[in-house]
């Protein structure tokens, strides 16, 4: 077959795969950026102090996994004949081979004149690394140039990669699109150009959070999914530093006071909320190894960005067409009235919780009983709720909890009873506070509790104890 005729058979194939694997190429897309930005110390969610004497084992083991789950998208996305192909000349290299005949398909394959090349050279790639990571792992201690230079390995690849090097472009047509109607409607329909451009550019990079957060799997707690899942989040945390350097360029640039006030509005809600994922959710978050916590973590830190960045795509949509309702753009938006009542909903049976506990304090093995139900409750808290706690309230729980939650029941009984007792008091002073602020939020003003679901919740847990 003549090497014009190979270039078409291969483009054929990526162009029919392209189309019938969309889903794959942007999360190959994903993973690529992804595992490059994680070998930034600035994006990691661990604290050293000494870089030196660190050690990065933990951080490798991330690697790792996100390396095994963009091989099995390659191994997708790549025909099984083409793969069969590749494992027999990687056989064929070093069993048959002269030097000069391995060198001849080595050149072939680095020359990338195809979208296949391209495809085979970053499987070829990232399969050397991962044993190379799985070998160093074995070791137990990574130090941190190990670790920078598997990083620079593989940034190497990825950049220079001909046709699936993700940094190519600022901006890729391919992957940042704009890819509801309501939405595109509303930035085509803006009239002047060097506003629609940059409201354009601001709502694609929206976009493009969201197509990172859908790489996000949190139906399972495999490490491998987990760790993926992490350095997505940590690939955010990279994109959205410079999505907050351009809204502020601009926002600077802007004399339309309403205007202003919307994007100043837009990049205060970024700072706050990513602090809460960044310095709070995944602080420290690889030496947590429990997957259930690590699970959680995740799903929470998910949640607030996606909420977040649904929320500032339908806060720029309604500052264009006022009326627009969340749920017109995104079907399964839950409004922010409805998550400050839950909010309340919650933190009011908590309260109620402190109070039936204050109230059978003449009794210490009733007290005791509760204790265990609002145990309970706080895990079902911590896991639902704490999510929709703002910035600065949210250190104040994780200290409550921390503290009530060391306690045990037969020291409660026996030792700790009035100092356990003090710490009930003192946590339900910060709840009707809390509650307080809570209640003067806009959107629940004439909005009361619902005080019956406040009591199922309860009863919920109560009956725990029956």
């Amino acid at each position: 077959m003549a090497k014009s005729e190979q270039r078409k058979e291969s483009k054929d194939w990526v162009l029919a795969a392209k189309e019938a694997r969309k889903e794959h190429f942007s999360e190959l897309d994903v993973l690529l950026r992804a595992v490059e930005r994680f070998f930034n110390i600035e994006n990691i969610p661990s604290t050293k102090e000494n870089l030196a004497e660190s050690n990065f084992f933990d951080e490798l083991s991330a690697v790792r996994d996100i390396i095994l789950r963009t091989l099995s998208v390659l191994e997708v996305i790549i025909p099984e004949n083409k793969r069969n192909a590749y494992w027999f000349q990687k056989f064929a290299e070093t069993k048959f081979l002269t030097d000069r005949k391995r060198d001849m398909l080595r050149e072939e394959l680095y020359r990338q004149d195809t979208a296949e090349k391209g495809l085979l050279l970053l499987y070829d790639s990232f399969t050397n690394v991962k044993t190379l990571a799985a070998d160093l792992l074995k070791t137990g201690n990574i130090p941190y140039l190990s670790y920078l230079n598997i990083g620079q390995i593989l940034s190497k690849e990825i950049r220079e990669n001909n046709y699936f090097n993700p940094f190519r472009k600022d901006i890729d047509p391919e992957f940042d699109i704009i890819y509801n109607q309501e939405v595109s409607d509303i930035v085509k329909g803006i009239t002047d150009r060097e506003t629609k451009k940059h409201i354009s550019l601001v709502i694609i990079y929206l976009f493009r959070f969201l197509r990172y957060l859908n790489c996000i799997d949190i139906t399972t707690q495999r490490t491998i999914s987990l760790n993926t899942s992490l350095i997505i989040l940590m690939l955010i945390r990279s994109e959205i530093k410079i999505f907050s350097s351009y809204v502020k360029k601009i926002t600077d640039n802007i004399a339309q006071p309403d205007m202003k006030e919307m994007l100043q509005s837009l990049s205060y809600q970024f700072s706050m909320e990513t602090k809460r994922v960044y310095q709070q959710e995944l602080k420290d978050i690889l030496r947590k190894k429990a997957p259930g916590f690590f699970r959680g973590r995740i799903e929470n830190s998910k949640g607030i960005l996606k909420n977040l960045t649904e929320q500032s795509i339908i806060q720029i949509a309604n500052f264009y067409k006022p009326g627009l309702k969340g749920e017109d753009i995104f079907p399964s938006f839950t409004t922010r009235i409805e998550q400050s009542l839950k909010l309340r909903e919650d933190i009011c049976a908590l309260h109620k919780f402190l109070i039936l506990i204050q109230g059978a304090s003449e009794s210490t093995e009733k007290t005791g009983q509760l204790f265990e139900s609002l145990k309970n409750i706080m895990l079902y808290f911590e896991s639902f709720t704490f999510k929709l706690l703002r910035y600065g309230d949210y250190e104040e729980f994780v200290s409550f909890f921390k503290e009530l939650l060391s306690f045990k029941r037969e020291r409660i009984i026996e030792q700790d009873f009035n100092k356990f007792m003090e710490k009930i008091h003192n946590f339900r002073i910060f709840l009707e506070t809390t509650l307080r602020q809570i209640a003067g939020r806009t959107e629940l003003q004439d909005r009361p509790v619902d005080m019956k679901r406040v009591d199922e919740l309860i009863s919920q847990y109560l009956a725990t104890q029956n």
